[in-house]
């Protein structure tokens, strides 16, 4: 709005300044040509005539035809052209008189002279008895115009600097107003800065009637997100603690088998059994527990938290899919570059890791493929299967909560949006493109 008002308060004060010195010019020149007239009729007045002719007094009533120069000239021309008579002002001036104008004509015009001068000429061309015979006469009086010009000048300057003056002091004015219009906007703008930076909880303050409808309904929404969000949060570490007591029980339990077995059962038994695994998978399952727990808390990504080896992990996981889907008799190849470690929350990685393989293994037909790479100051797992793959004109929808490829298969649809929003979190993101494995290649980015 200031940009705009400072462009078009110029070009309006131009064009009002250019019709009030169109209308000055105007009324200038008509009060010339109205003096002009009148010193024809002076000079009319003053002519008398004898045997010989027309006469013109020397003394006339306007001083400056007797003065050589003056910038006031004027003629009388007989039928022929020929001057009869000049004012004493015109000696030695080369002024483009009317010479022959037919009797009752009166005109106007802007002429030029040999030097380049330019003048204002009126003429009236009359019709005087001298004796029997009457005689025609032009009568013609002439202005110099550069004090016209001098004038229209003054007049410009004069006017272009009061009008410029007074750009200067609306265009403040107008800021002034504006800023004092617009304060009201500025305070909501401050107020949501506030509110997104946690310092309070909804926006306050009177404000104008054409904002309280706007000021209101960002309220609502705030109240409604920050309920949402409880009941998330809530629902959250509701269903992580309600998953601590039957976790506690079947720990349980496996420590009294592993008790009463010990000298018949677990002497045979080698390890990597069932027990074995359920008791690994018990502890994963703790470990999410206390993960999500914390995840409804708003505990923020550990950026600080000390290094944690990838390959281990990555093998963990792996290994444990590998026994839940015996039965395909999946390949896995690993491509580490070693000593790779992420520097964050160990349940952030497991998640990532968890969720990325969990679908390779659910799409893949025999083939998964983990690669991980540190380019510049992110850690980058890419995990690639032969399976179907994944549409492109789906693939950016996927990342979202609830979207799925194939409704037929088992699934909830939150697993990439979760590894998506880890990433983010720690200054990454996700991507989804086809494998040369011939299925899906999901790219997760994330800062160590």
């Amino acid at each position: 709005m200031t940009w705009a008002a400072a462009l078009v308060l110029p070009v309006f004060i131009a064009l009002t300044g250019l019709a009030l010195e169109q209308g000055f010019q105007a009324s200038a020149r008509s009060a010339r040509e109205e003096r002009l007239l009148g010193q024809l009729y002076l000079l009319m007045a003053a002519a008398d005539s004898d045997a010989d002719g027309l006469t013109i007094p020397r003394d006339l009533a306007e001083a400056r035809f007797s003065l050589p120069g003056s910038g006031l000239y004027a003629q009388v021309s007989d039928a022929g052209g020929e001057p009869v008579w000049r004012s004493p002002s015109a000696l030695g001036q080369d002024v483009p008189f009317d010479a022959t104008l037919t009797p009752g004509v009166r005109r106007f015009r802007e002429g030029r002279g040999a030097d380049g001068d330019a003048y204002l000429v009126a003429g009236y061309g009359v019709t005087w008895s001298i004796g029997p015979v009457p005689r025609g006469y032009t009568f013609s009086v002439a202005e110099d115009l550069t004090a016209y010009r001098e004038e229209l000048a003054r007049f410009r300057v004069s006017l272009f600097g009061w009008l410029g003056a007074m750009s200067l002091l609306l265009l403040v004015a107008l800021l002034l107003a504006l800023r004092w219009g617009l304060a009201p906007l500025r305070r909501v703008a401050e107020e949501v800065a506030a509110v997104e930076s946690g310092q309070q909880e909804r926006l306050g303050g009177d404000y104008p009637l054409e904002l309280r409808a706007l000021t209101g309904n960002l309220n609502a929404l705030l109240a409604q997100g920050a309920a949402r969000e409880a009941r998330l949060s809530n629902a959250l570490a509701d269903l992580a603690h309600s998953l601590k007591t039957p976790l506690a029980i079947m720990r349980g339990a496996l420590g009294e088998a592993e008790t009463a077995e010990r000298g018949q059962i677990l002497a045979e038994t080698r390890p990597g059994t069932t027990a074995d695994t359920l008791a690994e998978q018990v502890r994963r399952m703790d470990a999410i527990v206390a993960y999500q727990l914390e995840r409804a808390r708003g505990r923020p990504a550990a950026v600080l938290a000390p290094p944690i080896p990838l390959a281990p992990a990555v093998e963990r996981i792996l290994a444990a899919l590998t026994k839940l889907h015996a039965d395909r008799a999946v390949a896995a190849e690993l491509d580490l570059e070693p000593g790779l470690a992420f520097r964050g929350a160990e349940g952030d990685l497991l998640e990532v890791i968890g969720n990325l393989l969990d679908n390779a293994f659910k799409w893949c037909r025999t083939r998964v493929r983990v690669r991980a790479r540190r380019e510049g100051g992110l850690l980058v797992l890419t995990v690639e299967d032969d399976g179907p793959g994944i549409p492109a004109e789906l693939a950016a929808g996927l990342a979202t909560r609830g979207a799925r490829a194939d409704l037929g298969t088992p699934g909830h649809g939150i697993g990439l949006a979760v590894v998506r929003e880890i990433c983010q979190a720690y200054g990454g993101d996700l991507t989804i493109d086809k494998s040369p494995l011939g299925g899906a290649l999901v790219q997760a980015r994330l800062g160590v």
